[in-house]
């Protein structure tokens, strides 16, 4: 049996700036924005060739706003990475190298923690 996780909850205080962000900032596709009822809204956001995407929304059961650290993206080239965000306007880490990998850091507007890893070439 195939275990996938494919959908994450990020905590988020304004729905629109934060799906804002991550489609014209980030890059991220809007896969679904549903207003279900006055109470409950869905917004689903996936990054390009991810198998996971991102819920935001009113209604959902979530931590604070915010209150997210640790999520991470696997790029080729977090070089790359760096520049495309950093062109969108996102505040960016430097690259930092570690022997697990290469990694650059940035948060959403709520301050919800992100990184982006390219992966070491093991021998």
């Amino acid at each position: 049996m195939d275990w996938k996780l494919e959908l994450v909850s990020v905590p988020v205080s304004d729905v629109d700036r934060a799906k804002a962000f991550y489609v014209d900032k980030v890059g991220f596709n809007a896969d679904h924005d549903h207003q279900v009822s006055d109470e409950l809204r869905f917004v689903q956001l996936t990054p390009p060739g991810s198998a996971c995407s991102i819920a935001l929304g009113t209604g959902l059961p979530q931590a604070e706003p915010g209150s997210v650290r640790g999520l991470q993206i696997v790029v080729a080239d977090v070089d790359a990475a760096r520049a495309e965000l950093a062109g969108r306007g996102v505040e960016v880490s430097d690259v930092q190298d570690f022997p697990w990998g290469r990694f650059v850091f940035f948060e959403d507007p709520d301050g919800n923690g992100w990184a982006l890893q390219q992966l070491p070439a093991w021998s």
